[in-house]
């Protein structure tokens, strides 16, 4: 019987799968953000939150504490930096599970896991709520101060322009934000169509004497045939962008995941054409 058995195998014996979630962990600290399967995903929340917190508490005892864990000098180091001054003013709740689509081969559910305060989309998003949290508490607080006064100071606070400040960085900050939301495009008036016409040569049997047939039907002498060379036209049509074409939005949103997607998409370009730089020069000289 498994009762009261909360603790997900993952189908490795123990050994494994401590030595599987410090590699996940160290994973995580280092790149901020990584890819696996959901259950993986979970299992690794609770195996790392608590290494998070230690970090909070820059001792030596602690440093010790967390490397008897991973085993890594350089993680250890990450974590004791910049992550324990991002998480500083976080009680809890380090990492955020953004769920995938499931994996081609075996259909197993997979999952990004993150550190909330290093992914740039959610925290602007947090920072505006947060803003309008405030906001809202403010204007109760001045309801609560104007309640004994007479009717008149209550809508001079009430018209009194205190939050315009507030409204303008938060304005700012979408400003920020959601042109990355939206998707631009170029419209079709923006391409043209380019017909090519190329020569190619092709050959073909041609048959100059028919065989000759007995009366029941067998070959007497087989068919002479040649091969003949000609020539075929083939047009091709291409669907190219003008010189001068512009993007335009196309009113379609993205959501905040396929945002993020994006610049992992954008990330792994831009890697592929500095490889690709680094290869042209090498075969240079």
């Amino acid at each position: 019987m498994r009762h009261g058995d909360k603790i997900n195998n993952l189908g490795r014996k123990a050994g494994h799968r401590r030595a599987l979630m410090a590699n996940l962990t160290i994973a995580l600290i280092t790149s901020k953000r990584i890819k696996t399967t959901l259950a993986k995903a979970k299992a690794l929340r609770v195996y790392a939150e608590p290494i998070l917190t230690k970090a909070k508490n820059d001792t030596t005892h602690s440093r010790r504490v967390v490397f008897s864990y991973l085993q890594d000098k350089e993680a250890v180091k990450e974590l004791f930096g910049p992550i324990a001054e991002k998480i500083a003013k976080r009680d809890g709740g380090y990492t955020r599970i953004i769920k995938f689509e499931n994996r081609l081969g075996d259909n197993a559910e997979t999952a990004f896991i993150e550190l909330v305060d290093f992914n740039e989309t959610y925290t602007t998003g947090a920072e505006k709520a947060e803003a309008k949290k405030k906001r809202s508490r403010r204007g109760g607080g001045s309801k609560k101060t104007t309640e004994t006064p007479s009717a008149k100071p209550e809508t001079t606070a009430k018209a009194t322009p205190v939050e315009m400040p507030q409204e303008e960085t938060t304005q700012e900050e979408v400003a920020q934000v959601e042109p990355r939301l939206v998707h631009w495009s170029y419209p079709e008036n923006q391409f043209e169509t380019i017909e090519t016409q190329t020569d190619i040569e092709k050959t073909r049997e041609v048959e100059v004497t028919p065989a000759v047939l007995d009366d029941e039907g067998n070959v007497v002498e087989p068919a002479v045939t040649e091969t003949e060379t000609y020539t075929e036209t083939e047009t091709k049509s291409e669907r190219k962008l003008k010189a001068d074409a512009q993007l335009a939005p196309d009113g379609v949103q993205y959501d905040r995941l396929t945002v993020m997607l994006l610049d992992i998409v954008k990330r792994q370009n831009q890697r592929i054409e500095q490889l690709e730089a680094k290869v042209a020069a090498l075969e240079a000289q």
